[in-house]
């Protein structure tokens, strides 16, 4: 009897608003050892299941690896015991716990460690004000409980790096010595001006310490803290960046008097400007600990828990998978959409062609925008419920709309969001009594097809949409809309206003990632996924005047399929503090060398050959005397492209250059573990290859009635309904039509024709004369 191979399924999860969505990768039983690393013998299957369900199951990504292993062993596992784990090869896992835990404001109970003096510092933040016009500003709320000064304190007393120092400048010997000191002055005025122990830090910079900390003073206030219910804390002090050592101690002590969890500024982000790192530390010190507590539960769910050989991976905000050990709260926020961003770049870029692509997520709860033009694009500095994070996230815009907001008429506007029904109730039609929203708009105009949307609902999780739910409540409601404004309107075209809304909602962020940028937004494709995405992408693109649209054969679980191709990340990065010339370049190169060894040596121990590890090296560099500091990677040409790279960067964002000296603050090096080699040619490529054929409507599956919209009225009407699978490449599909499998459902609006590839729909808009 043949068995399946151990630790040969793969299962990538992402864990949404409102549905959960598996990938998962096999090989067959009939597979023997000696081929389970041949990935050609794979097969491939997509589960669908609502985050929660709490009649049913207690954590959805558990219940998701369940289903998954009975469907490739045959064997049954019952709800509430661990699952075995010989055979998993890994569990791949976004989530948004510490996203949800931040903006719900449901994080850990912390307090702030700070230097003596600057107890306000991050209440008073940066000043900045982005509604300058508002007459009700509220500021967001610290997310820490309170705030404990030590009384310690260092300074910095000049640079070292520079040859050519000023005279108000210290210059070190190799062993961190004093070789020059205040050059110009005399002995009695050098010893007014640096009293006490001097020190190179760990940017090169001198540094006088002014105050030591009283460690015995320290850990009684750590003890107070702790007897008063604390269990994590934030430890931030003034130029810690560059001289760790105080909060090393704290830390240290921290760790005596029993704090689980303890975040240092000067381990999670070694970087110049204090509210930065004191934000961003307060931030993990605040979603670590509740991440941690819901890893806790998901390893319960398999054997041997976090002690046991289950390997597990992990969703970053940059866009690479993270191993337990360097997880943490602070580097989830866009865990959730950040496989969505992958997905989508890997599977829609076409590298001869090089059009940019613009990647739509239509969630449950939300929408999602991105943009790739053959690289990442990432920021540094983000803000999300009102709280400051400095840290590498990819570059995602996100809009309260997607397939679970709420469709209300309120003061005489038809509204679809913010608020979501989530997937508990859940919209109208998943049979718990929810409110309406947009998926019953897409359902009640025919753009769904119940019997198959995923059967996961009612009491016995086997059951189709409810189409009568929905029914009744657009008939109330629009009968409220008519006795309030009189409108002779008919139900469809309220209900249509409705959808209209949500696209325009939808289609706002991708604007702003392209038009307020400076792109031509029609020279983009749109690579439409999520599991409404399908439903408005023609409508949303004839809005942006995109003329072609990209659905994958995964789009509804783009984010987990993502997750599947995702590399590996690990990064190391110090602080720097130098001008950018001649003579620091081999200082700087020769740093960026030795974070390189040391990253590709944690990438070779997880497993990766050489062959498999790229490396990216970065400055962070910003003009003398400026504030705005740009990350540049060096280009592929190699070393002594970095300002060319720079002044390109700062001209692209500013559109002006100064005429001073550029300044390092920090030295970074990303190394990447790549997962796969390729995925084959794109749909664009194999599109040139293609024969093209018109699929006859009377070959149907069948037909539904569907409401659709010619520009200036709509109408129902008969439209055929096509399964994916049954559609061969080169078939092209003339709307208005739709195109469904188990997960997605494509709307193919009238004017656009939808041709099968391999892996993808290309639909084009044709002309509308």
């Amino acid at each position: 009897m043949s068995q399946v191979p151990d630790r040969s399924i793969r299962i990538s999860i992402d864990r949404g608003g409102t549905f959960t969505d598996v990938h998962v990768s096999t090989l067959p039983k009939s597979t023997s050892s000696s081929n389970a690393d041949d990935d050609s013998k794979r097969e491939e299957f997509i589960l669908k299941l609502l985050s929660q369900d709490p009649g049913n199951y207690k954590d959805a990504p558990t219940e998701g690896v369940r289903r998954a292993l009975e469907r490739i062993t045959g064997e049954k596992y019952p709800r509430g015991k661990p699952l075995p784990v010989d055979k998993l090869e890994y569990v791949r896992l976004s989530t948004t716990v510490a996203t949800n835990a931040l903006l719900e404001r449901k994080g850990q109970k912390h307090a702030l460690i700070i230097t003596k003096g600057f107890k306000d510092l991050l209440e008073i933040g940066n000043q900045a004000r982005p509604r300058i016009f508002d007459l009700n500003i509220k500021r967001a709320k610290p997310l820490y409980t309170k705030a404990v000064e030590v009384d310690e304190r260092v300074t910095l007393v000049g640079y070292s790096s520079d040859p050519h120092a000023e005279k108000n400048a210290l210059i070190f010997n190799e062993d961190g010595s004093i070789k020059k000191a205040y050059s110009g002055l005399g002995s009695e005025e050098q010893e007014k001006l640096i009293p006490g122990r001097i020190v190179k830090g760990l940017s090169g910079e001198a540094i006088k310490v002014i105050r030591e900390p009283d460690l015995k003073v320290i850990k009684k206030d750590l003890q107070s803290l702790y007897e008063d219910g604390y269990r994590s804390i934030a430890v931030c002090l003034a130029h810690s960046y560059t001289f760790p050592d105080h909060e090393l101690a704290i830390g240290t002590i921290a760790e005596q008097v029993g704090f689980p969890h303890i975040s240092l500024s000067s381990q999670l982000l070694p970087m110049i400007k204090m509210t930065n790192r004191g934000q961003s530390t307060t931030c993990d010190a605040y979603l670590t600990p509740v991440l941690q507590d819901y890893l806790k539960g998901f390893y319960a769910g398999f054997e041997g828990g976090e002690n046991g050989d289950l390997h597990v991976e992990f969703m970053g905000s940059d866009g690479g998978l993270v191993d337990l050990n360097n997880f943490s709260g602070l580097k989830s926020i866009l865990s959730g959409p950040a496989g969505g961003v992958v997905g989508c770049a890997l599977t829609s870029w076409d590298e001869e062609e090089r059009a940019p692509v613009i990647g739509l997520d239509v969630g449950g709860t939300s929408t999602d925008v991105s943009r790739y033009a053959g690289r990442y694009e990432s920021v540094w500095e983000t803000t999300t419920a009102g709280i400051s994070m400095f840290t590498p996230q990819l570059d995602i815009n996100t809009v309260a709309a997607g397939g679970g907001s709420c469709l209300t008429y309120k003061n005489g506007l038809l509204r679809a969001g913010p608020e979501s029904a989530g997937a508990h109730p859940g919209p109208a039609c998943y049979r718990k009594a929810g409110p309406l929203a947009l998926t019953d708009g897409n359902l009640f105009l025919g753009r769904l097809v119940p019997k198959y949307f995923p059967k996961c609902f009612g009491p016995n999780e086997d059951q189709d949409l409810d189409p009568e739910a929905s029914r009744t409540k657009f008939e109330e409601l629009a009968k409220a809309i008519r006795d309030e404004t009189g409108t002779d309107k008919s139900i469809d075209e309220i209900v249509y206003g409705f959808v209209k809304v949500a696209n325009e909602t939808m289609a706002r962020p991708i604007r702003t990632l392209t038009e307020a940028r400076g792109f031509k937004t029609a020279e983009h494709i749109l690579a439409s996924f999520g599991g409404a995405g399908g439903q408005h992408a023609c409508e949303i693109a004839e809005l942006l005047g995109i003329d072609r649209v990209l659905i994958h054969k995964y789009s509804s679980i783009l984010s987990a399929y993502g997750l599947a191709l995702a590399d590996r990340v690990y990064e190391q990065q110090e602080p720097a503090s130098d001008t950018y010339n001649s003579s620091t370049q081999s200082s700087l190169f020769s740093r960026l060398d030795n974070l390189s060894e040391k990253v590709k040596k944690v990438l070779k121990d997880s497993g990766f050959d050489d062959d498999k590890i790229q490396v990216e090296r970065l400055l962070n560099m910003r003009f003398d005397g400026s504030d705005t500091a740009l990350m540049v990677l060096e280009t592929a040409n190699g070393k002594g492209d970095f300002e060319d790279e720079f002044k390109r960067a700062y001209k692209e964002e500013f559109g002006f250059l100064l005429n001073k000296n550029i300044v390092v603050d920090d030295v970074k090096v990303r190394g990447i573990g790549k997962t796969f080699d390729s995925l084959g040619p794109s749909a664009f490529a194999e599109l040139k290859t293609l024969k093209l054929k018109e699929v006859d409507t009377k070959t149907a599956d069948f037909h539904q009635e569907a409401y659709v919209w010619y520009g200036q009225d709509g109408k129902r009407e008969e439209v055929p309904v096509y399964e994916l699978g049954s559609l061969n490449k080169g078939d092209q599909v003339n709307g208005p039509a739709l195109i469904i499998d188990e997960t997605q459902t494509v709307f193919v609006n009238v004017y656009w024709s939808a041709i099968a590839t391999s892996s993808h729909l290309l639909i084009r808009r044709e002309s509308s004369e």
